[in-house]
Order: structure tokens, then sequence, then C-alpha cells
């Protein structure tokens, strides 16, 4: 395992994180204590140091698992969850991004996860009641009082987490310092705005769902009864799991001697700026699966044939500015002759066409 800094800040975190939603069988799905502390300890083993929760996952389960888990060990990990959802049906407040809630969401995680502080609380989803403000100062208040170290955001537009991002740094409140998004070889729709937006404001990417709830492990291409995709209402990945993609991973996997979640969670790794895959596994088989992408290195043929067959249609206006034309009036007859040492985001885009 290696390690990167998260953000524009000195944490220290590993190259792969560990998704405790599955901790917990409440909803179903996810896996015993026995289990869950086996997977736990073999991610710390291999290096692992980076874990993530939410206040709802399995109803709670999930928290108090590893507070459980991590009590006499907590200062070697850096824990993070999140807030904003529901945990109490029929309040109006208990759900959302408002003080309100933040507050007694982060009391609840804390007694849960029996820790007096948080490493990185991500606010879960992007709530429009709250103004960006009242989040970014509330967030700011508890980093302030010692309960948070550094803050981040989940599933919110580009444009608002720049904005975000930006009112905090001009106010001296604590800055978003990572964002999670979906992002997965079936689903690449962030590359649009989400991973641009990241790059130039040097925030860490935690990549959820890179295996597309199992999809590009290709075990959809035969019969998967116990997949999660055929047994809980509403999950469905972004592209058709038995698809020209999902081939293509496969194919790639039985070249380089893998398996198809290490060629999924590889290409991930690989791609511009630093992009951490959120794990998530039930059986401790799948955890040695996922972690066994750390030893495979994917040639440049395999990157770009996997890149060729997942490609998303960006739009406007990333389209019309990659055409010869329009770059050439941008930026000149000698455009390719400049070396932008400031940015890689121009030409990471250009070279992955």
């Amino acid at each position: 395992m290696r390690y990167t800094l998260f953000g524009k800040t000195g944490l220290r975190v590993s190259e792969l994180c560990l998704g405790t939603m599955t901790f917990g069988e409440d909803w179903g799905w996810g896996a015993p204590r026995e289990t869950s502390a086996r997977v736990l300890d073999r991610f710390a083993g291999a290096g692992g140091n980076f874990v993530d929760t939410a206040n709802n996952y399995t109803d709670g389960t999930s928290e108090s698992m590893l507070g459980e888990l991590l009590a006499k060990r907590r200062d070697r990990f850096v824990l993070s969850t999140k807030f904003t959802s529901m945990t109490r049906p029929g309040d109006l407040n208990s759900a959302g991004n408002h003080r309100k809630n933040l507050m007694s969401s982060l009391e609840d995680s804390l007694r849960r996860l029996r820790t007096d502080y948080i490493d990185v609380l991500w606010v879960h989803a992007r709530d429009t009641f709250t103004p960006v403000a009242e989040v970014m100062r509330a967030l700011d208040d508890q980093v302030r009082a010692g309960k948070v170290r550094y803050v981040g955001v989940s599933d919110w537009f580009a444009w608002e987490i720049a904005q975000a991002v930006t009112m905090a740094e001009l106010r001296g409140w604590t800055p978003f310092a990572g964002v999670q998004m979906r992002y997965n070889l079936l689903g690449r729709t962030a590359e649009r705005e989400l991973l641009p937006m990241a790059r130039g404001l040097d925030l860490a990417v935690l990549a959820w769902g890179p295996l597309a709830e199992g999809a590009l492990t290709g075990k959809y291409l035969r019969s998967a009864p116990d997949g999660r995709l055929n047994r809980v209402a509403g999950w469905n990945s972004a592209g058709e799991p038995t698809g020209a993609a999902v081939r293509e991973v496969v194919a790639v996997a039985e070249e380089c001697g893998g398996s198809p979640a290490a060629v999924a969670l590889a290409w991930l790794r690989a791609r511009p700026g630093v992009v951490i895959p959120v794990i998530g596994t039930t059986k401790e088989s799948q955890l040695a699966d996922n972690l066994s992408s750390l030893e495979l290195d994917l040639t440049g043929e395999h990157l770009a044939r996997l890149d060729k067959v997942s490609a998303p249609s960006l739009g406007f206006p990333h389209e019309f500015l990659r055409h010869p034309a329009i770059t050439e009036v941008v930026y000149g007859d000698r455009w390719q002759d400049i070396e932008d040492r400031r940015s890689t985001t121009r030409r990471a885009v250009n070279d992955e066409t």
C-alpha cells in the first residue's frame, strides 16, 4: 500500500479507502460483525489507514461496529463519516445540511464511533434548502471546536463546490479538502465538470461505486442471482452490466493475469490526478481481490482500450473546445510547442480522447 496527501492538507491517507456501508446486516445484504472485523484487520494489515462510513449506513450499525472494532487503535486510522441523511423518520430537522442537523448528527456519530473527533466529516449530498454559507460556517465551527479535523463533500454540483471552497477561503473558514463522486468505467460523466474542478482546486477525489455494484467484476455476464443489481431495488449501474466495456475489462484481465475487479480499480488509480477508490466488500475474498489491484500495472495499450470502449460524451463546451480549429484559434498555431507547467488539465483532457 502506498499513500497520498488528502487534497491541500498534510494528512496522509492510503491509496485505497475501505468503505463500510457493508458493515452490518440491517439492510439485508451486508456482512456480519465477525466478517467485518476480519475485513478491517486484513485491510489494516495491507497498510490501509483510510476508513469511510456514514451516519445512516446500515441504520447506524456501521458506525457502532467501527467504534467497537477501532476502540484500541483509533488514532492509527483516518476515520471519516458523513451527515445529511435522515435518521429519524417524521422529524423534519433530522435530515439536511443545516446547522441543527449537522450538530445533532455529529454528536450521534461521535457516540457511536466511540471517539471525540472525526478526521474527515463529509457533507453527504446537496440540500438545496440550506444556503452554502450556512453549511461552510457550521462546518468551520466544528473544526474550531476540535470535533472535526477536515471537511469534504459528496454528491454536489461542481460549480457549487467551487463556490463553497472560494467562499470559505475568502472568509477564513475551513474549505473542503476532498470530494466523493460516483466514478467507474461504466459511469464516467464526472469527467465533464467534477474531475476538472477537483484538479483545479486540488481536492482529494474518492470514487465510490468503483465496480458499478459488481458489474465490472464480469459476474453479470453469467447468472448472478446473488448480485446486488438483482437483489436491491434502486441499485443500477450507469452502463450495461453485460455490455462492451465489461467484456473489455474481462479481456484485459485475462491478458494481464489479474481479475476484472483488479483491472477496474487499477484503471481508476491510473486516471489523471489522484483518484482513491472506495472499496466495499462483504467477503474477505472480495477484499483480497480488490487489494490485488495494487500490484497490477496496466500497460498503455490496455489503458487506451479501456478508455476508448468506455468514453463518455462530454457535450458542450468540452467537445467544442477540443475541435482542432477552435484549439488553434484559442492557443495559436504553435500551441503544441507550449508546455504548460502550471496545469495538466488541458493536456490530460486532450490525451483522454
